[in-house]
């Protein structure tokens, strides 16, 4: 998988070189930055666009939907030459899109979907994280009352992670190996939401719960606080996203799994992508495009990269990348598992 990411990493590379422009400018609307992840992104496509002789501005809607749409028209009024937007509310921003089309600005939807044909998808294959999220907690709980603690209602990767989710689990529920007792969106992705999801869940269920599978490592890190205010933690929890805390709780036994999603190679991908869209290539044309049917029924130009799942099997994978140092994985760690041993 590592070789399936460099492989994209490096088609997309190749858009540097042809694509050098001096005058470009490219705007990016980030949704929040209250994800740890963000500023990994943001470092990663400020990086591109440099090595591309490409200027960079930004804003943050700070998880607002209106502010998100004020802030593409303030970024539109700037000049930019093409727009990378990582949606707070995919269907509030499609106004934005228009807006941007109108004046003859490609757009990149950055890592959550824009039902919209004229935004280019570019993120990873989310469904494979839910199922891989579901496959290491299954391993670990084959058996049990679980939890499915899911992320923003206005996201479509929510969902997309909890299809791949039920296609691990539908064999388990079948045989009646596994129930689902607690299901719950949480707002904004906000790790304080899904702690208060997971508290009110192991009140309903008298604390009645044995796996939990968690969206990505913020909700995962509010999981295991609801658990651990109640003894629990140690019971198999998932998370995605590769956060260092995250990581940190692998580590330390609290946390399953990290789907690990190398946000070096998502942002530069897009820095890339966005240089070559804004100095006229074809959105089809772009090296490792492929056709995407959106949940709504529309085609759009998409590219996926391949996450890794990281379990205390393979820690080592994300230090020798340089994504975490020891130090930081390890921490309150005595004798774990490799690299931590």
């Amino acid at each position: 998988m590592h070789r399936l990411i460099l492989a994209a990493a490096v088609a997309a590379a190749g858009l540097s070189t042809a694509s050098l422009a001096q005058d470009i400018t490219v705007g990016v609307s980030w949704s929040n930055f209250q994800e740890e992840r963000w500023k990994t992104d943001e470092a990663a496509i400020k990086a591109a666009l440099e090595a591309a002789g490409a200027a960079y501005v930004s804003a943050d809607a700070q998880s607002s939907s209106a502010k998100q749409l004020s802030d593409i028209e303030s970024l539109i009024a700037q000049g930019v030459d093409a727009l990378i937007i990582l949606a707070q509310d995919t269907q509030a921003v499609i106004p934005a899109v228009q807006a941007a089309a109108d004046e003859g600005i490609p757009v990149i939807a950055y890592d959550r979907l824009i039902e919209d044909a004229r935004a280019f998808y570019l993120t990873f294959d989310n469904v494979e994280v839910g199922r891989m999220q579901a496959r290491a907690v299954l391993a670990a709980a084959p058996e049990g009352r679980y939890v499915m603690i899911k992320g923003s209602p206005t996201d479509p990767n929510s969902d997309f992670l909890r299809g791949g989710q039920q296609e691990v689990l539908q064999e388990a529920i079948d045989a009646g190996k596994i129930t689902i007792v607690g299901e719950a969106y949480t707002d904004g992705w906000l790790p304080a939401n899904a702690q208060r999801n997971m508290e009110q869940i192991l009140t309903e269920t008298n604390n009645g719960v044995d796996a939990v599978v968690a969206s990505n490592d913020g909700t995962a890190g509010g999981v295991v606080a609801a658990l651990t205010a109640q003894g629990m933690q140690g019971i198999p929890v998932s998370g995605q996203d590769g956060d260092h805390a995250a990581l940190n709780r692998v580590a330390l036994g609290t946390q399953t799994v990290s789907v690990w999603k190398d946000a070096r190679e998502l942002g530069k991908a897009a820095g890339e992508i966005a240089v070559a869209l804004a100095g006229g290539a074809d959105p089809a044309s772009i090296p490792g495009a492929v056709k995407f049917t959106t949940p709504g029924g529309i085609e759009v130009n998409a590219m996926f990269l391949a996450p890794i799942p990281i379990t205390r099997d393979n820690l080592s994978v994300v230090v020798d990348a340089g994504w975490i140092s020891k130090e930081a994985l390890c921490q309150g760690v005595s004798g774990g598992p490799a690299p931590c041993d």
